[in-house]
């Protein structure tokens, strides 16, 4: 079970004209992620993936290059099975052995930012090998899904005032979702607008829809005080990244002055990122990327935060496939997970990369058996999107 090889391969898949969408972010053009391959000498071969930004696109490059010349020396000839500790290598690097022999961090550097998505992305392929070496999946290895099929939310909403209804009902009526969530923020000029639509949305699909609000972090704090307000009467479900994450505070400042629930994550790294949203009781529902925050491993730590805190947990699964089963075994294990986000705008590294897909049937997402993450690469689809 020793490592012989890590690789990692920048997918870069251009969306038709018509199937973009315009974001805060700007028109998605294009979706991208970094492919994780990690083989054994056995033979045993295993997935993950990273991302070098929390939206659709981004340019993997620095994380490709991170994964192959910084990661990979650290893992060679490592015993796959020691996944713990090979999190601590790559987080401390050469003071690794000081971090593992007294029982606390001491990073060199990559705290925050690629480092911490190389080590996600490897982290998912380690657990993924483990389960297949044991033919089992992740979630048993984790402790045991708690169902065997959780609800999803359909996640996208980005058209204006006059269409939004139209467009959370077709994302509805694609999985009977009983959830839905809308983009909201300085995509939309006006506060005003943002408000319009809420309310536009709400009318159209009636009151027994849940509605989540995601301003991306684009908001000022007294910009998300007034949303929230001018919305009260929505009954919204969740509202997503009011603020920016480099205000932590203002984000507690928003909590403290609505009932709204307050969700957050996908834009933070680690525990520790984690941990002072929840010490400034600056959310209700956390969110972390697992193929950003650090991984399978790290998400667990995450999750017993949240149990800890009593608050609830959600994970960000805007990706490809690999991040998408990497978060359902979480979510299926955590005592405080209750819903998975399905991504409903045009997302090729979701329905393509993998040969098996994640069907919504009346609002639910069944938890998946397979030995590891569950995930087949279609390596036709990995050769036609690679980026040199």
């Amino acid at each position: 079970m020793k490592i012989k090889s890590v690789t990692a391969t920048w997918l870069h898949v251009p969306i038709p004209k018509e199937k973009q969408h315009v974001s805060d972010f700007g028109p998605t053009l294009s979706f991208d992620s970094t492919l994780v391959r990690i083989e054994t000498e056995s033979g045993l071969v295993g997935w993950g993936e990273s991302k070098a930004a929390v939206g659709s696109s981004g340019t993997n490059h620095a994380l490709v290059v991170c994964i192959e010349k910084e990661m990979a020396p650290l893992l060679i000839g490592q015993d796959a099975r020691d996944i713990s500790r090979l999190w601590d290598v790559m987080y401390n690097g050469t003071r690794a052995h000081f971090a593992i022999d007294r029982g606390h961090v001491f990073p060199v550097l990559g705290r925050r930012g690629l480092t911490v998505s190389a080590i996600a992305g490897i982290d998912m392929a380690l657990w993924d090998i483990l389960g297949k070496s044991l033919n089992a999946p992740v979630w048993r290895l984790l402790g045991g899904r708690r169902r065997e099929k959780m609800p999803a939310y359909a996640s996208g909403g980005w058209a204006p005032v006059d269409r939004i209804g139209a467009e959370l009902q077709s994302f509805i009526d694609r999985g009977n979702f009983k959830a839905v969530k809308m983009r909201v923020g300085s995509g939309d000029g006006e506060l005003s607008h943002s408000v319009a639509r809420v309310h536009a949305a709400r009318k159209a699909l009636g009151p027994d829809i849940d509605i989540m609000c995601d301003a991306h972090g684009t908001y000022t704090v007294v910009e998300a005080k007034r949303f929230c307000r001018q919305v009260a009467d929505c009954n919204i479900a969740w509202f997503e990244e009011p603020v920016t994450a480099d205000d932590k505070r203002g984000q507690a400042e928003v909590r403290a002055s609505t009932d709204i629930p307050i969700s957050a994550g996908e834009s933070e790294f680690t525990r520790f990122d984690f941990r002072d949203l929840i010490e400034l009781r600056a959310v209700d529902i956390l969110q972390p990327d697992l193929s950003i925050a650090g991984g399978i491993t790290e998400a667990m730590r995450i999750e017993a935060l949240a149990s800890a805190h009593q608050l609830r947990f959600a994970p960000h699964l805007w990706g490809g496939a690999l991040t998408f089963a990497s978060g359902l075994h979480v979510a299926a294990v955590a005592s405080t997970g209750f819903i998975l986000e399905y991504s409903l705008g045009a997302n090729p590294m979701l329905h393509e990369l993998a040969v098996e897909k994640f069907p919504v049937i009346d609002g639910w997402v069944d938890i998946p058996d397979r030995p590891g993450l569950g995930v087949t690469i279609d390596e036709d689809f990995v050769a036609r999107h690679r980026k040199t």
